[in-house]
């Protein structure tokens, strides 16, 4: 199956998928489509709410929804994903793959930085434990790593670096 001409960006939870995700949609003149927050609206409460009430098992099955639904159904958008969303089957169906790399340090730098540093960490249940976080961001970073068809380092680098770059190796990975 050919893909599509999405383009999906991965990476660990608080590196900027969803801003870098926004930024990248105004430059190439796209939709931004957040998907935990089509999950969010699928099962009409907080990702937070669906871990705690129906258990990670049924948040992966919407996952997996969502995957058969973005590519059976959306084209020419720019697709910010949840943390573990590189896991879905079927991921290279929806689009060109970018994964947003950066340290776990430069991650937890960038989250307290933001004004509304503590609604982020909240949300994020997973960083209440930093060890735990930091122990998943290294077993993640292989199959990142493994699924991108790009990847860019983002740290210390603002929104429209990342995307001045992410367009960069575009236009390279045309001509491979």
């Amino acid at each position: 199956m050919k893909k599509s001409n999405n383009l999906v960006l991965i990476g660990f939870m608080g590196v900027g998928k969803g801003t870098v995700g926004r930024e990248l949609a105004k430059a190439l003149n796209k939709f931004a489509i957040d998907g935990d927050d089509m999950i969010e609206s699928f099962a009409n409460k907080k990702i937070k709410a669906i871990f705690q009430e129906d258990g990670e098992e049924v948040f992966r099955e919407i996952e997996k929804n969502l995957a058969k639904f973005l590519s059976s159904s959306v084209s020419n958008a720019i697709i910010s994903t949840g943390g573990g969303f590189y896991k879905v089957k079927g991921l290279e169906k929806i689009g060109t793959i970018i994964y947003l790399k950066s340290s776990f340090e430069a991650i937890l730098t960038r989250i307290n930085a933001s004004p509304n540093a503590s609604k982020k960490l909240a949300k994020r249940p997973l960083l209440q434990d930093l060890e735990k976080a930091k122990t998943l961001h290294k077993e993640r970073e292989k199959g990142y790593e493994s699924k991108a068809d790009i990847t860019v380092n983002v740290e210390g680098k603002t929104p429209k670096q990342i995307v001045k770059e992410i367009k960069k190796q575009l236009k390279i990975a045309k001509f491979k």
